[in-house]
């Protein structure tokens, strides 16, 4: 077992493993338990699983033990697959460095967008991270130091009544039709904050008209969380010809973007209704009431979303 312990002010490693003791001091305590997890790991006979598993190999372990546990799980999985066909993927865990992923960095770079590397990234030092404090097959992660791409700019794009007044003639109101639908899941998202796979997920049962609340049993942070619905919201919710939107995540979004296009409306996504709503809702909410309804756990969470301007601001201020 390894024990790090304060002394002074630096940080002491000790390990004991099958009659084996070794100690060393270090500045860090991050330093002291990636030594002592290196030294482990050689000791178990962890530096000879790394001479024979390639990193694709590890991305298909995690894939079929931890990934299974989260509610992410396609996600992972899908690009745990990916990253290990890459070449990054054929590199033997004991040869792999900070270069190398930083050469699949910069190849992803001009695939995808610096937010999508930045999750990936984030990704594989998960899995790097479980396989040196639970599997023992490496020491310190070989993709420490590696910079990860700026955090692009938050989305300011706020939906204006012009444009909904475009797809409301173009989706029409006979909500028999799924075009109609999708445009009316916008609507109830402007007035809830709820998030596309959460609104397509709504039943009956899941819905209190008389309370006015809509129950959603999982949510992107893993949580339950209780929606309140605005009269708005529960007029959208009774109008709809069944008990639910009848669509699903991929085919709300096909259908939104039709919308959104044949109305000539541009730049516009579905989660910008989320934006919206939380701009609009800021005005009649306590900031504490806000993060409860929109589940951020985080106040400054909201920042990313709530974009009211300094103007609006003034003219509140009297």
């Amino acid at each position: 077992m390894a024990t790090i312990s304060k002394h002074g002010d630096r940080w002491r490693a000790q390990i004991q493993r099958r009659g084996v003791r070794k100690s060393k001091i270090f500045a860090l305590k991050r330093e002291a338990q990636d030594w002592a997890n290196e030294q482990e790991a050689a000791i178990l006979g962890g530096a000879k699983v790394a001479a024979r598993m390639t990193f694709g190999d590890l991305l298909a372990r995690y894939g079929a033990e931890v990934s299974p546990t989260k509610r992410g799980e396609q996600w992972e999985v899908i690009r745990l697959a990916k990253i290990a066909r890459d070449r990054i993927g054929a590199v033997q865990l004991g040869d792999l460095s900070a270069a190398d992923f930083a050469d699949w960095r910069d190849r992803r770079l001009r695939e995808v967008a610096p937010s999508s590397v930045r999750r990936e990234m984030n990704l594989l030092g998960s899995v790097l991270s479980v396989a040196r404090d639970e599997w023992g097959v490496i020491g310190a992660s070989p993709m420490k130091g590696v910079r990860k791409p700026k955090e692009p700019p938050s989305r300011e794009r706020l939906v204006t009544q012009d444009e909904l007044d475009r797809m409301a003639y173009v989706a029409g109101d006979d909500l028999k039709r799924a075009s109609a639908r999708a445009y009316a899941a916008f609507l109830f998202a402007i007035e809830t904050a709820m998030r596309a796979g959460e609104i397509v997920g709504l039943t009956s049962a899941s819905v209190d008209v008389d309370q006015r609340v809509a129950q959603l049993a999982m949510t992107k942070n893993g949580r339950a969380r209780a929606v309140p619905l605005s009269a708005r919201a529960i007029e959208i919710w009774q109008s709809l010809p069944s008990d639910d939107f009848a669509l699903s995540s991929r085919q709300l979004d096909a259908l939104f973007r039709r919308v959104r296009d044949r109305a000539m409306v541009d730049d516009l996504v579905f989660h910008d209704s989320r934006h919206t709503a939380i701009t609009r809702l800021a005005q009649k909410l306590h900031p504490m009431d806000l993060a409860r309804m929109v589940g951020h756990t985080d106040l400054k969470m909201l920042l990313r979303y709530y974009d009211e301007s300094a103007a609006d601001i003034a003219k509140r201020l009297g």
